[in-house]
C-alpha cells in the first residue's frame, strides 16, 4: 500500500499528453519565476520522501526551463566533522533564498527525523530537540516572508522494490542506489513510524507537509508541478516578442583568422 494515499487505478498517461501538459506547465513556471524575480520573493521547496519515490525526477522536470540564477537546486552530502559540532540548521540556512529566488532542496534538515533517527545517526536528544526546534524554525522563516512549501513523496513497497531493481541493471543509475538506500529496504516499517512521528509534530499550519502519490511518476511530476503553482498568486509578466537587430557586417578591417589554427573536436557522430 502507498503511505498515505490509495493505489490509483488510473490508465498509464498516454506519452503525448503528458508532454503536452508537461509544457503547458513549465511554461506556466517561467511565469512563475518571472513573477518572483519583480517581486523578490522568497520560496523555498523541501522535497522528502521514500528513496525512489520520484523526487529527483520531478525536480528535474521543475528546474529544466528555468534560470538557474533564480532557480536554484540544494542537495547537501553528509555533514563534515565540523559541521556536526554546529547548530543543526546551521549549514541549511546559507543555502536559504534571498529575494527574486526559489531554491528546492532535495533532502534538507528533515534528515534527523529519517534516516539519522532509523540509523541512530543522532542521540535520542537530539531528534527530540529536533522535532521540538522545528516547528520553531520554520515559523520564523514564514514570519520573515519566506514561502515555505514541503512535499513527501510515497511510494509503495512493490513499486519502490521494482525500482530499485531497475536501478541494479541501469548502467547509468547505478548512483542512484546509495549503501543507505540498501539498508531502507530493511527498515520500511522503522521509516514509516519515524514519517508518521515527523508529520505529527512539523504538519504546522503556517509551513504544512503535502504527499504527493509517487507510484506513477508522470502524474506525480505533473501534480507536483500544478500543486506548486496553485500556491503562488503570480501573475504574467511575460515580455513583447523580442526583435532580433541586424547582425554587424564584418569590417574590411578584420581578418578571420585560419580555421586550421583552431582545436576542433572529432566530429564523431
Amino acid at each position: 500500500m502507498t503511505e498515505g494515499a490509495a493505489p490509483s487505478s488510473k490508465k498509464k498517461l498516454v506519452k503525448k499528453h503528458y508532454e503536452t501538459e508537461l509544457q503547458r506547465l513549465q511554461i506556466e513556471l517561467v511565469k512563475l519565476q518571472e513573477w518572483i524575480k519583480h517581486k523578490k520573493l522568497k520560496v523555498l521547496v523541501i522535497f522528502e520522501g521514500r528513496d525512489a519515490a520520484g523526487k529527483g525526477g520531478a525536480i528535474k522536470r521543475i528546474t529544466e526551463p528555468l534560470s538557474p540564477r533564480i532557480c536554484k537546486v540544494v542537495a547537501l552530502p553528509a555533514p563534515t566533522e565540523r559541521e556536526k559540532t554546529q547548530w543543526y540548521f546551521q549549514r541549511y540556512i546559507q543555502h536559504l533564498p534571498s529575494g527574486g529566488e526559489m531554491v528546492l532542496f532535495d533532502r534538507s534538515w528533515y534528515n534527523r527525523a529519517g534516516v539519522e533517527r532509523v540509523m541512530d545517526f543522532c542521540s535520542k536528544a537530539q531528534y527530540k530537540e529536533f522535532l521540538k526546534s522545528c516547528p520553531v524554525f520554520e515559523r520564523m522563516l514564514v514570519r520573515s516572508k519566506t514561502i515555505v512549501i514541503k512535499y513527501w513523496f510515497s511510494v509503495s513497497d512493490e513499486e519502490q522494490e521494482r525500482r530499485f531493481q531497475g536501478r541494479i541493471h541501469h548502467p547509468t543509475k547505478h548512483w542512484k542506489l546509495s549503501p543507505m538506500d540498501l539498508q531502507s529496504r530493511s527498515k520500511w516499517m522503522e521509516y514509516s513510524k519515524a514519517k508518521d512521528k515527523m508529520f505529527k509534530y512539523t504538519d504546522i499550519k503556517q509551513a504544512p507537509w503535502y504527499v504527493v502519490n509517487g507510484d506513477d511518476k508522470k502524474r506525480a511530476r505533473l501534480n507536483v508541478i500544478n500543486h506548486l503553482l496553485s500556491l503562488i498568486d503570480y501573475k504574467d509578466l511575460s515580455p513583447e516578442p523580442v526583435e532580433l537587430p541586424p547582425r554587424q557586417d564584418e569590417d574590411e578591417m578584420y581578418v578571420r583568422s585560419p580555421l586550421e589554427d583552431q582545436n576542433f573536436i572529432p566530429e564523431i557522430y
